[in-house]
């Protein structure tokens, strides 16, 4: 079984709000794409300092982190950004660290995905092909 990846297109959600508001204009909204790693093992997101900078993203708060090795840090943490993958999208925020994004746990279950190793692609939970739709008990 190989890595799997995924195309990501990261947005940063206050620019996307000024711009709905019509305080910016949409061709100055902040965005990033880029062929993203899916790490089932991760429960957060993670972008490399580059592309929080290029977003313009504040980080307002740090997190405490273990690595598969049993390292421990703390990183910083960013405010909120949108992620779209296939075409579906949901807002989180993101640990700062590393040199390629990682997409965690969370953004796959607020998205309704599913992980198909077999194939090493994201897919659509075959229960909800058209949109994500999420548990609230």
């Amino acid at each position: 079984m190989g890595e799997v990846r995924v195309k990501v297109r990261l947005t940063n959600a206050s620019d996307e709000a000024l711009a709905r508001r019509g305080k910016i204009r949409t061709e100055d909204v902040r965005f990033y794409e880029a062929d993203a790693m899916v790490d089932t093992g991760a429960v957060q997101t993670v972008i490399p300092p580059d592309v929080a900078r290029g977003l313009g993203l504040e980080t307002p708060r740090q997190r405490g982190v273990e690595y598969a090795d049993g390292r421990k840090e703390v990183v910083p943490v960013t405010e909120a950004i949108v992620v779209e993958i296939r075409r579906r999208e949901t807002s989180d925020e993101a640990l700062v660290l590393g040199d390629e994004i990682l997409i965690g746990q969370t953004i796959l279950e607020k998205l309704d995905l599913h992980v198909d190793c077999a194939n090493q692609q994201v897919v659509p939970n075959p229960a909800h092909p058209d949109q994500a739709v999420t548990k609230v008990k």
